[in-house]
Protein backbone atom coordinates (compact mmCIF):
# COMPACT_ATOMS: atom_id res chain seq x y z
CA UNK A 1 0.00 0.00 0.00
CA UNK A 2 1.34 3.33 -0.66
CA UNK A 3 2.35 5.63 1.93
CA UNK A 4 2.57 9.42 2.95
CA UNK A 5 5.18 11.00 4.75
CA UNK A 6 3.99 14.08 6.80
CA UNK A 7 6.76 16.04 7.33
CA UNK A 8 6.95 20.02 8.58
CA UNK A 9 6.55 21.60 4.92
CA UNK A 10 3.21 20.52 4.18
CA UNK A 11 2.28 18.24 1.67
CA UNK A 12 0.87 18.09 -1.83
CA UNK A 13 -2.45 17.46 -3.40
CA UNK A 14 -1.18 13.80 -4.51
CA UNK A 15 -0.77 13.11 -1.00
CA UNK A 16 -4.46 14.03 0.47
CA UNK A 17 -6.27 12.14 -2.89
CA UNK A 18 -4.28 9.19 -1.75
CA UNK A 19 -5.00 9.37 1.68
CA UNK A 20 -8.79 10.70 1.30
CA UNK A 21 -9.68 8.44 -1.78
CA UNK A 22 -6.97 5.72 -1.82
CA UNK A 23 -6.67 4.83 1.86
CA UNK A 24 -3.03 5.42 2.20
CA UNK A 25 -0.69 4.84 4.96
CA UNK A 26 0.85 7.98 6.77
CA UNK A 27 3.90 8.26 8.72
CA UNK A 28 5.62 10.79 10.55
CA UNK A 29 8.97 11.77 9.42
CA UNK A 30 11.29 11.83 12.43
CA UNK A 31 11.90 15.60 11.08
CA UNK A 32 7.99 16.52 12.08
CA UNK A 33 8.30 14.52 15.92
CA UNK A 34 11.37 16.48 16.91
CA UNK A 35 9.59 19.76 15.35
CA UNK A 36 6.43 18.65 17.96
CA UNK A 37 8.44 17.65 20.94
CA UNK A 38 10.32 21.44 20.56
CA UNK A 39 6.91 23.35 20.41
CA UNK A 40 5.50 21.40 23.51
CA UNK A 41 8.12 22.60 25.14
CA UNK A 42 7.35 26.00 24.38
CA UNK A 43 3.76 25.15 25.75
CA UNK A 44 4.79 23.74 28.45
CA UNK A 45 6.66 26.32 29.83
CA UNK A 46 4.14 28.70 29.02
CA UNK A 47 1.28 26.88 30.67
CA UNK A 48 3.60 26.81 34.00
CA UNK A 49 4.29 30.54 33.90
CA UNK A 50 1.47 32.98 36.15
CA UNK A 51 1.02 35.15 33.01
CA UNK A 52 -2.00 34.26 30.90
CA UNK A 53 -1.67 32.80 27.72
CA UNK A 54 -4.50 33.09 25.19
CA UNK A 55 -5.54 29.05 24.23
CA UNK A 56 -2.98 27.77 26.91
CA UNK A 57 -4.08 28.63 30.12
CA UNK A 58 -7.38 31.02 29.08
CA UNK A 59 -10.87 30.43 27.60
CA UNK A 60 -11.55 31.13 24.00
CA UNK A 61 -12.76 33.20 21.91
CA UNK A 62 -15.39 35.50 23.59
CA UNK A 63 -14.63 34.09 27.10
CA UNK A 64 -10.77 33.93 26.39
CA UNK A 65 -10.76 37.15 29.13
CA UNK A 66 -10.75 33.90 31.81
CA UNK A 67 -7.24 33.14 33.31
CA UNK A 68 -7.87 28.82 33.74
CA UNK A 69 -6.16 27.70 36.74
CA UNK A 70 -3.95 24.49 36.09
CA UNK A 71 -6.24 22.07 37.74
CA UNK A 72 -9.11 23.17 35.28
CA UNK A 73 -7.10 23.00 31.95
CA UNK A 74 -7.44 19.35 30.77
CA UNK A 75 -10.97 19.57 31.79
CA UNK A 76 -11.29 22.90 29.49
CA UNK A 77 -9.31 20.77 26.53
CA UNK A 78 -11.89 18.08 27.03
CA UNK A 79 -14.89 20.67 27.14
CA UNK A 80 -13.79 22.83 24.28
CA UNK A 81 -14.50 19.72 21.66
CA UNK A 82 -17.33 18.05 23.53
CA UNK A 83 -19.12 21.45 22.99
CA UNK A 84 -18.04 22.23 19.49
CA UNK A 85 -18.81 18.91 18.18
CA UNK A 86 -22.40 20.48 17.75
CA UNK A 87 -23.12 19.15 13.65
CA UNK A 88 -26.19 18.69 12.23
CA UNK A 89 -27.72 16.96 9.66
CA UNK A 90 -26.49 14.06 7.13
CA UNK A 91 -23.16 12.49 7.15
CA UNK A 92 -20.25 13.95 5.36
CA UNK A 93 -18.23 11.64 2.83
CA UNK A 94 -16.12 9.14 4.01
CA UNK A 95 -13.52 10.85 1.78
CA UNK A 96 -14.10 14.24 2.97
CA UNK A 97 -13.14 13.24 6.04
CA UNK A 98 -10.51 11.67 6.17
CA UNK A 99 -8.88 14.62 4.32
CA UNK A 100 -10.53 16.77 6.96
CA UNK A 101 -8.31 14.80 9.18
CA UNK A 102 -4.90 14.58 7.47
CA UNK A 103 -5.16 18.45 6.42
CA UNK A 104 -5.11 19.00 10.08
CA UNK A 105 -2.18 16.31 10.80
CA UNK A 106 -0.43 18.06 8.23
CA UNK A 107 -0.41 21.40 10.06
CA UNK A 108 0.07 19.50 13.51
CA UNK A 109 2.74 17.89 12.17
CA UNK A 110 4.97 21.68 10.95
CA UNK A 111 5.46 21.99 14.92
CA UNK A 112 3.59 25.38 15.15
CA UNK A 113 0.57 23.83 17.17
CA UNK A 114 2.54 22.97 20.07
CA UNK A 115 0.88 19.91 20.78
CA UNK A 116 2.55 16.25 21.84
CA UNK A 117 3.65 14.36 19.31
CA UNK A 118 1.47 11.79 20.78
CA UNK A 119 -1.27 13.56 19.28
CA UNK A 120 0.03 13.33 15.95
CA UNK A 121 1.03 9.36 16.39
CA UNK A 122 -2.74 9.08 17.58
CA UNK A 123 -4.25 11.36 14.47
CA UNK A 124 -2.12 8.86 11.74
CA UNK A 125 -3.12 5.55 13.83
CA UNK A 126 -6.72 6.13 13.18
CA UNK A 127 -6.48 7.01 9.60
CA UNK A 128 -4.22 4.38 9.22
CA UNK A 129 -7.18 2.12 11.39
CA UNK A 130 -9.67 2.97 8.69
CA UNK A 131 -11.68 5.19 11.53
CA UNK A 132 -13.71 7.63 10.38
CA UNK A 133 -15.23 9.57 12.50
CA UNK A 134 -18.80 10.73 12.09
CA UNK A 135 -18.84 14.56 10.79
CA UNK A 136 -22.03 16.01 9.87
CA UNK A 137 -23.23 18.72 7.10
CA UNK A 138 -23.55 21.81 9.00
CA UNK A 139 -22.07 23.31 11.92
CA UNK A 140 -19.09 25.29 9.99
CA UNK A 141 -18.97 29.02 9.29
CA UNK A 142 -15.61 28.49 7.77
CA UNK A 143 -14.10 30.96 10.30
CA UNK A 144 -11.78 29.86 13.69
CA UNK A 145 -11.78 27.40 11.01
CA UNK A 146 -14.15 24.48 10.29
CA UNK A 147 -14.15 24.09 14.13
CA UNK A 148 -17.51 21.60 14.56
CA UNK A 149 -16.11 19.09 11.58
CA UNK A 150 -13.05 19.34 13.15
CA UNK A 151 -14.57 18.74 17.04
CA UNK A 152 -16.18 15.33 15.87
CA UNK A 153 -12.95 14.16 14.27
CA UNK A 154 -10.89 15.32 17.73
CA UNK A 155 -13.88 13.71 20.12
CA UNK A 156 -13.49 10.51 18.25
CA UNK A 157 -9.54 10.30 18.91
CA UNK A 158 -10.84 10.79 22.63
CA UNK A 159 -13.05 7.81 22.37
CA UNK A 160 -16.20 10.03 22.44
CA UNK A 161 -19.14 10.12 19.68
CA UNK A 162 -19.47 7.88 16.47
CA UNK A 163 -17.18 6.60 13.69
CA UNK A 164 -17.44 4.12 11.05
CA UNK A 165 -15.36 1.55 10.80
CA UNK A 166 -13.21 0.16 8.17
CA UNK A 167 -15.93 -2.02 7.05
CA UNK A 168 -18.62 0.44 6.87
CA UNK A 169 -20.14 0.06 10.30
CA UNK A 170 -21.33 3.03 12.60
CA UNK A 171 -20.43 2.35 16.01
CA UNK A 172 -19.11 4.11 19.22
CA UNK A 173 -15.02 5.74 18.39
CA UNK A 174 -14.13 4.07 21.81
CA UNK A 175 -15.30 0.66 20.95
CA UNK A 176 -13.18 1.10 17.68
CA UNK A 177 -9.96 2.53 18.71
CA UNK A 178 -10.07 -0.14 21.36
CA UNK A 179 -10.21 -3.06 18.73
CA UNK A 180 -7.06 -1.59 16.91
CA UNK A 181 -5.00 -0.97 19.99
CA UNK A 182 -5.15 2.63 19.54
CA UNK A 183 -5.43 4.77 23.45
CA UNK A 184 -7.75 7.56 23.82
CA UNK A 185 -6.38 11.13 23.84
CA UNK A 186 -6.10 12.47 26.86
CA UNK A 187 -6.14 16.27 25.99
CA UNK A 188 -3.53 18.57 27.46
CA UNK A 189 -3.49 22.46 27.43
CA UNK A 190 -3.88 23.88 23.94
CA UNK A 191 -4.32 20.45 22.47
CA UNK A 192 -7.78 20.71 22.06
CA UNK A 193 -8.05 23.49 20.40
CA UNK A 194 -5.20 22.96 18.06
CA UNK A 195 -7.17 20.13 16.69
CA UNK A 196 -9.94 22.31 15.81
CA UNK A 197 -8.74 25.57 14.14
CA UNK A 198 -7.85 24.83 10.45
CA UNK A 199 -9.53 25.38 7.07
CA UNK A 200 -9.09 21.63 6.55
CA UNK A 201 -12.49 20.55 5.81
CA UNK A 202 -12.93 23.29 2.86
CA UNK A 203 -9.62 22.55 1.56
CA UNK A 204 -9.69 18.79 1.30
CA UNK A 205 -13.34 19.20 -0.52
CA UNK A 206 -11.21 21.85 -2.73
CA UNK A 207 -8.07 19.77 -4.15
CA UNK A 208 -10.75 17.06 -4.61
CA UNK A 209 -13.15 19.19 -6.56
CA UNK A 210 -9.71 20.46 -8.45
CA UNK A 211 -9.32 16.71 -9.14
CA UNK A 212 -12.42 15.96 -10.42
CA UNK A 213 -12.41 18.89 -12.46
CA UNK A 214 -9.47 18.64 -14.82
CA UNK A 215 -11.10 15.19 -15.51
CA UNK A 216 -14.11 16.78 -16.71
CA UNK A 217 -12.98 20.07 -18.68
CA UNK A 218 -10.98 17.68 -20.71
CA UNK A 219 -14.45 14.87 -21.17
CA UNK A 220 -16.11 18.62 -22.20
CA UNK A 221 -13.78 19.60 -24.60
CA UNK A 222 -14.22 16.14 -26.06
CA UNK A 223 -18.02 15.85 -26.13
CA UNK A 224 -17.93 19.70 -27.82
CA UNK A 225 -15.38 18.19 -30.51
CA UNK A 226 -18.38 15.19 -30.95
CA UNK A 227 -21.39 17.93 -30.81
CA UNK A 228 -19.25 20.08 -33.78
CA UNK A 229 -18.59 17.20 -35.54
CA UNK A 230 -22.15 16.05 -35.56
CA UNK A 231 -23.56 18.98 -36.33
CA UNK A 232 -21.64 18.95 -39.78
CA UNK A 233 -19.66 22.58 -38.42
CA UNK A 234 -16.17 24.00 -39.11
CA UNK A 235 -13.07 23.23 -37.24
CA UNK A 236 -11.14 26.07 -38.62
CA UNK A 237 -12.22 28.17 -35.16
CA UNK A 238 -9.78 25.64 -33.18
CA UNK A 239 -6.97 26.84 -35.52
CA UNK A 240 -4.02 27.77 -32.89
CA UNK A 241 -3.42 31.19 -34.67
CA UNK A 242 -6.65 32.18 -33.90
CA UNK A 243 -6.02 31.45 -30.56
CA UNK A 244 -2.52 32.91 -30.30
CA UNK A 245 -3.66 36.28 -30.47
CA UNK A 246 -6.16 35.77 -27.23
CA UNK A 247 -3.30 34.52 -25.37
CA UNK A 248 -5.34 32.91 -22.59
CA UNK A 249 -3.67 29.52 -22.17
CA UNK A 250 -6.96 27.75 -20.95
CA UNK A 251 -8.66 28.64 -23.87
CA UNK A 252 -5.32 27.62 -26.04
CA UNK A 253 -5.17 23.88 -24.03
CA UNK A 254 -9.19 23.37 -25.10
CA UNK A 255 -8.91 24.22 -28.75
CA UNK A 256 -6.57 21.80 -28.99
CA UNK A 257 -8.06 19.22 -27.00
CA UNK A 258 -10.99 19.99 -29.78
CA UNK A 259 -8.77 19.76 -32.95
CA UNK A 260 -6.97 16.27 -31.50
CA UNK A 261 -10.40 14.95 -31.70
CA UNK A 262 -11.51 15.98 -34.59
CA UNK A 263 -8.14 14.95 -36.70
CA UNK A 264 -9.25 13.33 -39.99
CA UNK A 265 -13.24 14.23 -39.47
CA UNK A 266 -14.86 13.83 -42.29
CA UNK A 267 -18.14 15.26 -41.41
CA UNK A 268 -16.91 18.78 -40.56
CA UNK A 269 -16.71 21.90 -42.82
CA UNK A 270 -20.27 20.76 -44.62
CA UNK A 271 -21.34 23.80 -43.46
CA UNK A 272 -21.19 25.21 -46.79
CA UNK A 273 -23.39 22.60 -48.53
CA UNK A 274 -27.10 21.95 -48.75
CA UNK A 275 -27.87 25.11 -46.05
CA UNK A 276 -25.02 27.44 -46.12
CA UNK A 277 -24.03 29.32 -43.12
CA UNK A 278 -21.28 31.83 -42.49
CA UNK A 279 -20.37 30.39 -38.61
CA UNK A 280 -21.22 28.52 -36.05
CA UNK A 281 -23.36 29.01 -33.22
CA UNK A 282 -21.65 30.19 -30.20
CA UNK A 283 -22.31 27.29 -28.16
CA UNK A 284 -19.95 25.57 -30.98
CA UNK A 285 -17.98 27.96 -32.08
CA UNK A 286 -17.30 29.20 -28.77
CA UNK A 287 -16.74 26.35 -27.08
CA UNK A 288 -13.07 26.98 -26.35
CA UNK A 289 -13.32 30.38 -24.81
CA UNK A 290 -15.88 29.04 -22.15
CA UNK A 291 -14.27 25.94 -21.23
CA UNK A 292 -10.94 27.47 -21.99
CA UNK A 293 -11.44 30.38 -18.84
CA UNK A 294 -13.03 27.65 -16.12
CA UNK A 295 -9.45 25.72 -17.06
CA UNK A 296 -7.66 29.15 -16.26
CA UNK A 297 -9.87 29.27 -13.09
CA UNK A 298 -8.53 25.59 -11.95
CA UNK A 299 -5.32 27.13 -12.38
CA UNK A 300 -6.06 29.66 -9.93
CA UNK A 301 -7.78 27.66 -7.72
CA UNK A 302 -5.04 25.14 -7.45
CA UNK A 303 -2.24 27.98 -6.62
CA UNK A 304 -4.36 29.24 -3.73
CA UNK A 305 -4.57 25.49 -3.00
CA UNK A 306 -0.63 24.86 -3.09
CA UNK A 307 -0.61 27.88 -0.76
CA UNK A 308 -2.95 26.36 2.09
CA UNK A 309 -1.50 23.11 1.44
CA UNK A 310 2.24 24.70 2.58
CA UNK A 311 0.50 26.79 5.32
CA UNK A 312 -0.01 26.13 9.13
CA UNK A 313 -3.20 27.24 10.15
CA UNK A 314 -3.83 27.62 14.04
CA UNK A 315 -4.48 29.77 16.23
CA UNK A 316 -2.27 30.72 19.15
CA UNK A 317 0.61 29.42 16.98
CA UNK A 318 3.96 28.70 17.83
CA UNK A 319 6.92 30.71 16.07
CA UNK A 320 10.07 29.67 15.26
CA UNK A 321 11.71 31.90 17.68
CA UNK A 322 9.58 30.54 20.73
CA UNK A 323 6.75 33.45 20.84
CA UNK A 324 3.28 32.35 20.76
CA UNK A 325 1.12 34.64 18.67
CA UNK A 326 -2.88 35.08 18.28
CA UNK A 327 -3.68 35.41 14.43
CA UNK A 328 -6.76 35.47 12.18
CA UNK A 329 -4.94 32.86 9.78
CA UNK A 330 -7.74 30.52 10.32
CA UNK A 331 -9.98 32.15 8.66
CA UNK A 332 -11.17 30.95 5.57
CA UNK A 333 -11.40 33.60 2.66
CA UNK A 334 -8.72 32.64 0.43
CA UNK A 335 -10.20 28.85 0.09
CA UNK A 336 -13.54 30.42 -0.01
CA UNK A 337 -13.21 32.30 -2.93
CA UNK A 338 -12.14 30.24 -5.09
CA UNK A 339 -14.59 27.19 -4.51
CA UNK A 340 -17.17 29.70 -4.74
CA UNK A 341 -15.13 31.24 -8.48
CA UNK A 342 -15.18 27.34 -9.32
CA UNK A 343 -19.01 26.64 -8.73
CA UNK A 344 -19.83 30.09 -11.43
CA UNK A 345 -17.30 28.67 -14.02
CA UNK A 346 -18.75 24.82 -13.36
CA UNK A 347 -22.34 26.27 -13.92
CA UNK A 348 -21.33 27.92 -17.37
CA UNK A 349 -19.89 25.19 -18.82
CA UNK A 350 -22.98 23.13 -18.42
CA UNK A 351 -25.02 25.96 -19.44
CA UNK A 352 -22.94 26.10 -22.94
CA UNK A 353 -23.00 22.10 -23.07
CA UNK A 354 -27.10 22.11 -23.02
CA UNK A 355 -27.19 24.27 -25.68
CA UNK A 356 -25.35 22.22 -28.08
CA UNK A 357 -27.32 19.44 -26.76
CA UNK A 358 -30.63 21.14 -27.41
CA UNK A 359 -29.27 22.55 -30.97
CA UNK A 360 -28.19 18.26 -31.57
CA UNK A 361 -32.00 17.54 -31.26
CA UNK A 362 -33.88 20.66 -32.80
CA UNK A 363 -34.51 19.56 -36.44
CA UNK A 364 -34.62 23.35 -37.21
CA UNK A 365 -31.03 23.96 -36.29
CA UNK A 366 -29.56 20.60 -37.09
CA UNK A 367 -28.86 20.73 -40.09
CA UNK A 368 -30.18 17.80 -41.16
CA UNK A 369 -30.61 15.31 -38.07
CA UNK A 370 -34.39 13.66 -37.20
CA UNK A 371 -36.09 15.60 -34.49
CA UNK A 372 -34.96 14.89 -31.15
CA UNK A 373 -32.88 12.08 -32.95
CA UNK A 374 -35.83 10.08 -32.60
CA UNK A 375 -36.10 6.87 -34.62
CA UNK A 376 -39.55 7.48 -35.34
CA UNK A 377 -40.01 11.14 -34.37
CA UNK A 378 -43.99 11.12 -33.25
CA UNK A 379 -44.07 7.65 -32.16
CA UNK A 380 -40.84 7.78 -30.55
CA UNK A 381 -39.71 11.01 -28.43
CA UNK A 382 -35.82 10.04 -28.87
CA UNK A 383 -33.96 12.31 -26.51
CA UNK A 384 -36.70 15.00 -25.91
CA UNK A 385 -36.38 14.26 -21.77
CA UNK A 386 -32.73 13.58 -21.92
CA UNK A 387 -32.49 16.99 -22.33
CA UNK A 388 -35.20 18.58 -19.61
CA UNK A 389 -33.20 16.42 -17.48
CA UNK A 390 -29.55 18.29 -18.82
CA UNK A 391 -31.52 21.45 -18.13
CA UNK A 392 -33.01 20.71 -14.60
CA UNK A 393 -29.01 20.14 -13.66
CA UNK A 394 -28.57 23.61 -15.53
CA UNK A 395 -30.93 25.08 -13.58
CA UNK A 396 -29.50 23.56 -10.06
CA UNK A 397 -26.08 24.50 -11.47
CA UNK A 398 -26.68 28.16 -11.87
CA UNK A 399 -28.34 28.72 -8.30
CA UNK A 400 -25.14 26.72 -6.96
CA UNK A 401 -23.15 29.59 -8.30
CA UNK A 402 -24.54 31.95 -5.87
CA UNK A 403 -21.54 32.54 -3.89
CA UNK A 404 -21.91 31.70 -0.36
CA UNK A 405 -18.29 33.45 0.76
CA UNK A 406 -20.76 36.72 -0.19
CA UNK A 407 -22.71 36.04 3.30
CA UNK A 408 -21.25 36.38 6.83
CA UNK A 409 -23.41 35.45 10.03
CA UNK A 410 -21.31 37.16 12.80
CA UNK A 411 -21.10 34.29 16.10
CA UNK A 412 -19.43 34.12 19.74
CA UNK A 413 -21.02 37.14 20.81
CA UNK A 414 -19.27 39.01 18.79
CA UNK A 415 -15.84 38.09 19.14
CA UNK A 416 -16.00 36.30 15.61
CA UNK A 417 -18.02 39.02 13.92
CA UNK A 418 -17.24 38.06 10.06
CA UNK A 419 -16.77 34.65 8.88
CA UNK A 420 -16.11 33.09 5.41
CA UNK A 421 -18.68 30.13 5.07
CA UNK A 422 -15.55 28.32 3.22
CA UNK A 423 -17.34 24.94 3.85
CA UNK A 424 -20.31 26.02 2.39
CA UNK A 425 -18.86 27.11 -0.65
CA UNK A 426 -17.46 23.43 -0.66
CA UNK A 427 -20.46 21.50 -0.14
CA UNK A 428 -22.37 23.33 -2.77
CA UNK A 429 -19.14 22.94 -4.97
CA UNK A 430 -19.59 19.13 -4.81
CA UNK A 431 -22.68 19.06 -5.84
CA UNK A 432 -21.76 21.07 -8.50
CA UNK A 433 -19.17 18.86 -9.38
CA UNK A 434 -21.39 15.93 -9.52
CA UNK A 435 -23.91 17.83 -11.52
CA UNK A 436 -21.54 18.59 -14.11
CA UNK A 437 -20.62 15.54 -14.71
CA UNK A 438 -24.17 14.38 -15.04
CA UNK A 439 -24.48 17.62 -17.64
CA UNK A 440 -21.47 16.24 -19.64
CA UNK A 441 -22.63 12.68 -19.89
CA UNK A 442 -26.25 13.52 -21.94
CA UNK A 443 -24.02 16.17 -24.27
CA UNK A 444 -22.17 13.18 -24.80
CA UNK A 445 -24.85 10.52 -25.41
CA UNK A 446 -27.01 13.00 -27.55
CA UNK A 447 -23.51 13.71 -29.93
CA UNK A 448 -22.45 9.98 -30.16
CA UNK A 449 -26.26 9.16 -31.21
CA UNK A 450 -26.08 12.17 -33.87
CA UNK A 451 -23.15 11.10 -35.66
CA UNK A 452 -24.07 7.68 -35.61
CA UNK A 453 -27.17 8.87 -37.72
CA UNK A 454 -24.96 11.12 -40.14
CA UNK A 455 -24.81 8.15 -42.66
CA UNK A 456 -22.26 8.17 -45.51
CA UNK A 457 -20.00 10.26 -43.87
CA UNK A 458 -17.05 9.38 -41.57
CA UNK A 459 -16.25 10.29 -38.21
CA UNK A 460 -12.63 11.22 -36.80
CA UNK A 461 -10.66 8.47 -35.88
CA UNK A 462 -11.02 9.53 -32.25
CA UNK A 463 -14.94 10.10 -32.47
CA UNK A 464 -15.21 6.34 -33.77
CA UNK A 465 -13.29 4.96 -30.68
CA UNK A 466 -15.48 6.70 -28.36
CA UNK A 467 -18.39 5.37 -29.80
CA UNK A 468 -17.19 1.77 -29.95
CA UNK A 469 -16.24 2.59 -26.31
CA UNK A 470 -19.33 3.91 -25.24
CA UNK A 471 -21.23 1.39 -26.92
CA UNK A 472 -19.47 -1.71 -25.18
CA UNK A 473 -20.14 0.18 -22.03
CA UNK A 474 -24.10 0.01 -22.42
CA UNK A 475 -24.99 3.12 -23.68
CA UNK A 476 -27.58 2.08 -26.55
CA UNK A 477 -27.11 4.19 -29.97
CA UNK A 478 -29.96 4.98 -32.57
CA UNK A 479 -33.03 3.56 -32.22
CA UNK A 480 -36.72 2.76 -30.82
CA UNK A 481 -37.62 4.59 -28.06
CA UNK A 482 -36.67 2.62 -24.62
CA UNK A 483 -35.81 2.87 -20.56
CA UNK A 484 -33.18 5.96 -20.95
CA UNK A 485 -32.37 6.67 -17.30
CA UNK A 486 -29.91 3.15 -17.62
CA UNK A 487 -28.21 5.04 -20.56
CA UNK A 488 -27.80 7.91 -18.90
CA UNK A 489 -26.56 6.21 -15.87
CA UNK A 490 -23.99 4.22 -17.84
CA UNK A 491 -22.90 7.40 -19.94
CA UNK A 492 -22.54 9.61 -16.47
CA UNK A 493 -20.13 6.56 -15.44
CA UNK A 494 -18.28 6.34 -18.57
CA UNK A 495 -17.64 10.09 -18.39
CA UNK A 496 -16.63 10.05 -14.44
CA UNK A 497 -14.44 7.13 -14.45
CA UNK A 498 -12.12 8.83 -16.89
CA UNK A 499 -13.13 6.15 -19.80
CA UNK A 500 -14.10 8.80 -22.25
CA UNK A 501 -10.96 10.62 -22.07
CA UNK A 502 -9.29 7.36 -22.37
CA UNK A 503 -10.96 6.09 -25.63
CA UNK A 504 -9.87 9.46 -27.10
CA UNK A 505 -6.02 9.68 -25.81
CA UNK A 506 -5.60 5.77 -27.37
CA UNK A 507 -6.22 7.58 -30.76
CA UNK A 508 -4.50 10.94 -30.25
CA UNK A 509 -2.37 10.70 -27.29
CA UNK A 510 -2.26 12.83 -24.45
CA UNK A 511 -5.13 15.53 -23.99
CA UNK A 512 -4.54 19.07 -22.07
Amino acid sequence: MHTVVVGTSGVTASDVIAVARGGARVELSAEAVAALAESRGIVDALAAKPEPVYGVSTGFGALATRHISPELRDRLQRNIVRSHAAGMGPRVEREVVRALMFLRLKTVCSGRTGVRPEVARTMAAVLNAGITPVVHEYGSLGCSGDLAPLSHCALALMGEGEAEGPDGGVRPAGELLAEHGIRPLELREKEGLALLNGTDGMLGMLVMALADLDLLYTSADVTAALSLEALLGTDKVLAPELHAIRPHPGQAASAANMLAVLRGSGLTGHHQDDAPRVQDAYSVRCAPQVAGAGRDTLAHARLVAERELASAVDNPVVLPDGRVESNGNFHGAPVAYVLDFLAIAVADLASITERRTDRLLDKNRSHGLPPFLADDAGVDSGLMIAQYTQAALVGELKRLAVPASADSIPSSAMQEDHVSMGWSAARKLRTAVDNLARVVAIELYAATRAVELREGLTPAPATRAVVEAVRKAGVGGPGPDRHLAPDLAAADAFVRDGRLVAAVEAVTGPLS
